[in-house]
This record gives structure tokens, sequence and C-alpha cells, in this order.
């Protein structure tokens, strides 16, 4: 029998061991990683909270409370928690979540999100995890990935790919303790924030909709602009995928990255490799090492004090950062105080290109056509007829 107890001032709170919280874990829903180094998160609600102990245990609070970690140990407006994990859910469905990073003068993030929040202690930090409904999550990506305002087909086609995108990572990620982040590691996704009645169309109109080969769901890999053909899977992350190799895409010369030029101090390159454990010496140039078939930096070769360290174009943009370095595609046009980069596209460039989908939507394309050409070889089945297990290796 489930057990109400009321939430006074002052009481200690005594949680059981929770872990990863396995019971707010349902085959429908998305653990979304809102933060891994966390110091602090404050969570309201419209109604009352309900901090879940156990699947039968519940501790009804008030509408509003912070949960910070003290040394190795979680409190709840100054109360102990005993365990290193909770579940956080608002009788209205609704969460409006502020969460502090670890260090002193980290910004503060805010969200407003469906769903359930599981809370866990890892590495000395606070996990955030939002437990959301599979179709709640798509909205908050859909419209936080491409504009609202776009055209229905365009917004059609990101739902698709997006929850396409969520159910193989669910898959791949199963054991561990999310399934995705809500940044560009995985989609990005801001929660409810950005909904309105155009994304909810376009979810409800595709809901259940999940793009496979050989019936089951797909990597569905998409970026903003390839300004050129889309890249093969097998250059950017080795894998040899039949429906992610590269299509011609002639849509996306409205981008606003379709072309960019970039800056950054040499020095700034120098201290962001070595930041990242390269163990380098004085940095004296850098060098395109091989490009892809699709014309984007493969590898960068790059001369320093203690000898040669040669990446991938892929990591040297990571290090670099993606704002930075939009894109693979770029040349190096001089190397002096500044590193100036020119170059052509923004994203990996592996898969659905969102700028030219844009493109094909508004010159009358479905969204089924646009899936299918930027992934061939596919085929959207609904959710009941998708097999929900990845490929053998």
């Amino acid at each position: 029998m489930t057990r109400f107890i009321s939430f006074p001032v002052g009481i200690l709170l005594l949680l059981i061991g929770v872990g990863t919280l396995p019971w707010v874990h349902a085959a429908d829903q998305v653990r979304v990683a809102l933060a891994e180094q966390a110091g602090r998160v404050t969570v309201a609600s419209a109604g009352d909270l309900r901090f879940e102990t156990s699947p039968e245990d519940h501790i009804d609070a008030s509408s509003e409370a912070t949960v910070v970690l003290k040394g190795h140990e979680l409190q709840v407006d100054g109360n102990l928690v005993r365990g290193n994990g909770l579940a956080i859910h608002g009788t209205h469905n609704e969460l409006q979540v502020t969460i502090q990073g670890s260090s002193p003068d980290s910004v503060s993030q805010h969200w407003a999100v469906y769903g359930d929040l599981a809370i866990t202690v890892r590495d000395e930090h606070l996990l955030i995890v939002n437990v959301v409904d599979l179709e709640e999550y798509v909205a908050g990506v859909v419209s936080s990935e491409v504009n609202p305002g776009w055209h229905e087909e365009l917004l059609r086609t990101q739902a698709v790919a997006a929850r396409t995108y969520v159910l193989y990572k669910k898959l791949e990620n199963a054991a561990q303790p999310f399934d995705v982040y809500a940044s560009v590691q995985d989609q990005v996704y801001t929660g409810r924030q950005k909904v309105n009645r155009a994304v909810l169309d376009a979810v409800n109109r595709t809901r259940g909709q999940v793009l496979t080969y050989e019936g089951r769901p797909i990597f569905a890999v998409y970026s903003s602009t390839t300004a050129g053909p889309t890249e093969d899977a097998m250059n950017v992350w080795a894998k040899d995928l039949p429906y992610l190799k590269g299509v011609a895409c002639p849509f996306d010369r409205k981008s606003p990255w379709y072309e960019w030029r970039s800056t950054i101090p040499f020095d700034v390159v120098e201290a962001r490799l070595k930041e990242e454990g390269y163990p380098i010496g004085w940095l004296a140039t850098l060098t395109p090492y091989g490009m892809t078939t699709a014309g984007r930096v493969k590898d960068i070769r790059i001369l320093h004090s203690r000898g040669e360290l040669v990446i991938t174009g892929q990591e040297f943009r990571r290090v670099l950062g993606y704002s930075k370095v939009r894109s693979t595609r770029f040349s190096i046009e001089r190397i002096e105080r500044d590193v100036v980069f020119a170059g052509k596209g923004a994203g990996h460039g592996v898969g659905l290109c969102q700028w030219g989908a844009k493109e094909m939507a508004e010159l009358g394309y479905p969204y089924q056509s646009i899936l299918r050409y930027y992934y061939p070889g596919t085929e959207i089945l609904p959710r009941d007829q998708v097999v929900m297990t990845l490929p053998s290796s």
C-alpha cells in the first residue's frame, strides 16, 4: 500500500539507497540528462511535490524544494537524505527546475519540463535526469532543434527523426543511468518552453512513427547545414551503416552557416589542446591532413616542439568548440597570432540536413519523401511494429 507522509520542517528523511532509481524507467519514457555536475537544484510545481523513496513509498512536500549535495550526502531543504538518490514528481505533471553547477561561478540553468526528475549522486556531483513521456520529449526536441515557425512538413520530418534517434539511444544506453543528453551531444532539448501549436501538431500527426532499417530504429543523426554532400558515417564514427551514406544536398544555400569564417587566437588553440590532455609543447603549425570524399577535413596534423600530433577533424572541432569551428568542412587561411578558418556548413554533416530539409519542405516535398532521401533504404513503421533491438554486430 502506498503511504503518504507529511514533510514538516526539520524532519530527517530516511530514504532507501535507490541507486539509479529503476522504477522511474519505463518503456515509453525517456531519461534525459539535464546536468551531470550539478551542486544544487531547486524544483517547483503548481501543485505539491512528491519525493519517491521507493515504488511503494512517497513523501509529500510543499510546492518548492531545494536539493543540494553536502559532502557525500543529499539534503532537501536542509534535511538529510540517506541514500544516493531520489525521484521527484509534481502532482500537476509540470516542474520548474533551476540547476546550479558545482563550481561557485557556474551559471544557473532554468528548465520547464513535464514528467519527473531523478536525482542521484555520481562522482561527487548531482546527476539530474528528466524522466519524460516519449512524445513530450519529441516535442521538446523539435521546438529546440529547429525554428518552431518553419514549414509544417519540416516539423514533421524533425519529429520522426528525433523520435527515431532517441529510441535507438534507449536501446544503446539501456544499462546506463540515462538515455540521452539534453544538448548537442545528442539532441537539443529545452523541455516545454518553446513548444507551440505547430510543434504539437507535427508530433501528433507523426505520433509513434519510427524510421527503420530492416524493421529496427535507425541511428537517425542529423545536422544543421551540410553545404555540399552529406557525409558517410564511416568517416565520422567508423559506423558502416547503409542508410548513412552520403547524398547530394543542393537545398541549404539559404542557411546562415552555409559559409562562415572564424578567428581563434593561436595561444587559445594551444591552451585548449593542453587542457584536453594532449601532451604537446609549443605549437608550431596546423595542417589539414586528409579529406573525406564529401570534402571535409578527416585529420589535423599538429606540429609542436615535442613532435607531431594527428587528431581527427571531429575531435579538433570538439576541442576548439562547436560554435567556433562549425563543421569540418574548412580550410585554414592564415596562421599568425590568430588562426583564421574559412568554412562551410554546420555540424557533422551525417544524415538529415535540417536547412536542406526545410528547403525541400518549402518546395512541396512531404516529410516521408524528405526522410527517405536523406536516409536511403529506410521505411517508416508504427511504433508497435518496430523491432526494439539493435542489429547484431
